[in-house]
């Protein structure tokens, strides 16, 4: 019989509307500082992306006095020569500009590209270390989106943003000169309307920066609902819930696209305020400007361009007001990221480690130790808790739902630490022992196995990558899976699916076996590894087991007889104690908790 697991499953949360002080936190340029360690890493793009990008802005700048050219020297003398002559600049610059823009998309598309994968792979590295504790108050469908939807926002910073910003200041910049150079005092009239185009920007920026931030967390809502709803997606059809987790999901995504609408809207008033100022300063000082050329104080060809010259600086300005927003949203996903790299692992290796005896005896002591799981600190799992397991000696733990056995293994492996009492593994303290060391000493077969979505044969290697092809297979024959994985359509080689989806449950835990007797950790912790198993299979898996474990260290959780009767000695646990231990005939005798559960669960 199957026990439930020690830890009782909380209903799935529903999405919650945007808090209000959502986004807080580091100001919106700030947060993408932390990207500047990951561009560093790819000077010869940067470098050659900032040449592409001052070239093709020059060439933009000249487009104007080309123009210039064409209308005073082309048109005003009249010749057939100097008409060619103008032409010819004019496609000049024109090529000149087109290569450089060019140059510039190529160099700061694949700049995009390697961060952002940099950036990924730094992210997951840092996510596959952080402590159980995390993982267990964390959405892994939220840890997703910020590995995935966010990264993705960043690519368009660097690949898009980053470059049309630099490149509208450049010219922007430039425009400015050169409408001086034009004419100062229509110029001078031009300034006016700047400082109007950039407020809006300023004060639109903060609320957008929240907005953004909020409509990012939602985002992630509706993802985490559809990863946790696909993940269990048996159960939600053999209830027939699938139109209570279809309005669930439209819930979420309702939320999601109203806080993009508010988000969408605001930058759209932004831009519009801000090129509907600019330009509409442009249209003045060109109002005074054509008078100029009518009363002769100005070239028809000054005036185009400078004419050209305001197009392009209030184009810039336009393009920095939608650059501003984009940065808005991009700053809210990094942020969200650098929350996740900013994250320390309570379990870390101490600085000078001790190390395991060469061989590792296995003897294991647990000495008054308890122990609050994170996300329950006012019920202890374990409290005042002392086991004692002598080199090569199988203890089974019984108990009921809750009790803490698999508590015990978690701690076993420094999952968690406790709140006091000590571990030790062989005398030593494990908080003393690098974590890989210590997990490299024991072999785990939980009761729900985890099978990953590749190869049969690779699944098994995972317990010791270097393994032979010779050695796998020797694995499987132990564990007594040779008869189903030679049914597979390619044996080894077949791919078994997400979570082991082509195998039936006794099959998944033959495979999770194989890869512990591949591993040959003298250490072993089994959460009742035949659990799952019919009978037939369990007499073949056992035999395996039974051989696995000879000589060897084991705790395993029982809920079946011949687990306890192979045991050698049986811990009886309740409510993170130990209440009673011995043999199975002694335990008996005493009656109590162990009878009970014999009874129940033991005795057919």
């Amino acid at each position: 019989m199957n026990a439930a697991p020690d830890s009782a499953t909380q209903p799935p949360t529903p999405p919650q509307d945007p808090a209000p002080d959502a986004g807080k936190g580091k100001p919106p340029v700030g947060s993408l500082k932390a990207l500047w360690p990951f561009l560093g890493r790819h000077r010869g793009l940067f470098i050659g992306w900032l040449v592409a990008l001052t070239c093709s802005s020059a060439a933009t700048l000249s487009l104007p006095v080309a123009f210039k050219t064409m209308i005073d020297q082309g048109f005003a003398q009249g010749g057939g020569g100097a008409i060619d002559r103008a032409f010819m600049l004019l496609f000049a610059v024109a090529v000149a500009l087109a290569l450089a823009t060019a140059a510039r998309f190529f160099f700061v598309s694949l700049l995009g590209e390697r961060v952002v994968a940099d950036l990924r792979e730094r992210l997951y590295s840092h996510l596959i270390t952080l402590d159980a504790g995390f993982h267990d108050r964390s959405r892994s469908g939220e840890l997703v989106s910020r590995l995935t939807a966010d990264a993705e926002l960043l690519r368009g910073v660097i690949a898009t943003s980053m470059s049309v910003a630099l490149r509208s200041l450049v010219t922007f910049i430039g425009s400015i000169v050169m409408l001086f150079v034009s004419s100062p005092h229509l110029a001078a009239y031009a300034l006016v309307g700047i400082p109007l185009a950039v407020l809006p920007i300023v004060v639109g920026g903060r609320r957008l920066k929240k907005i953004s931030r909020a409509s990012q967390d939602r985002v992630a809502d509706a993802n985490t609902l559809a990863n946790e709803t696909l993940g269990a997606v048996a159960t939600v059809q053999a209830h027939v819930r699938e139109p209570y987790e279809l309005g669930r999901f439209h819930e979420a995504l309702r939320i999601a696209v109203a806080t993009a609408r508010r988000r969408i809207q605001a930058q759209a008033w932004v831009t519009a305020i801000a090129i509907v100022l600019v330009f509409g300063a442009i249209t003045l000082v060109l109002w005074s400007g054509a008078h100029d050329v009518v009363d002769g104080r100005m070239s028809a060809g000054t005036l185009g361009q400078f004419v050209l010259y305001a197009l392009i600086g209030g184009g810039s300005i336009g393009s920095l007001a939608e650059v501003w927003n984009e940065v808005q949203r991009a700053s809210g996903g990094m942020g969200r990221i650098s929350e996740l790299l900013e994250e320390t692992s309570a379990i870390t290796a101490p600085e000078h480690p001790q190390t395991l005896p060469q061989p590792v005896r296995g003897a294991l002591a647990m000495d008054r130790v308890t122990f609050h799981y994170p996300m329950r600190p006012d019920q202890p799992a374990l409290e005042d808790f002392s086991l004692h397991v002598s080199p090569g000696e199988t203890v089974a733990l019984v108990g009921p739902s809750g009790a803490g056995k698999s508590t015990v293994l978690s701690l076993l492996l420094r999952f968690h630490d406790p709140r006091s009492g000590t571990v030790t593994v062989d005398g030593i303290d494990i908080r003393q022992l690098d974590p890989a060391q210590l997990r490299g000493a024991m072999a785990l077969v939980s009761q729900q196995p985890s099978i990953f979505a590749t190869t049969a044969r690779d699944n098994i290697r995972y317990g010791r990558l270097e393994a032979s092809d010779a050695e796998v297979e020797a694995a499987v024959r132990a564990a007594h899976a040779t008869d189903f994985i030679q049914a597979l359509p390619q044996g080894l080689g077949t791919e078994l699916g997400e979570r082991g989806a082509r195998l039936s449950g006794g099959q998944q835990q033959r495979i999770a076996i194989a890869r512990a007797l591949l591993k040959d950790a003298p250490i072993l912790l089994l959460d009742e590894a035949t659990s799952a198993l019919d009978a037939q299979s369990e007499r073949a898996v056992q035999q395996a087991l039974d051989t696995l474990m000879e000589g060897r260290t084991t705790v395993v959780i029982a809920h079946r007889l011949a687990t306890v009767l192979k045991a050698d000695r049986i811990i009886v646990m309740d409510h993170g104690r130990v209440i009673a231990e011995g043999s199975h005939e002694q335990l008996l005798a005493q009656g109590g908790l162990y009878a009970e559960l014999a009874k129940l669960q033991f005795l057919d």
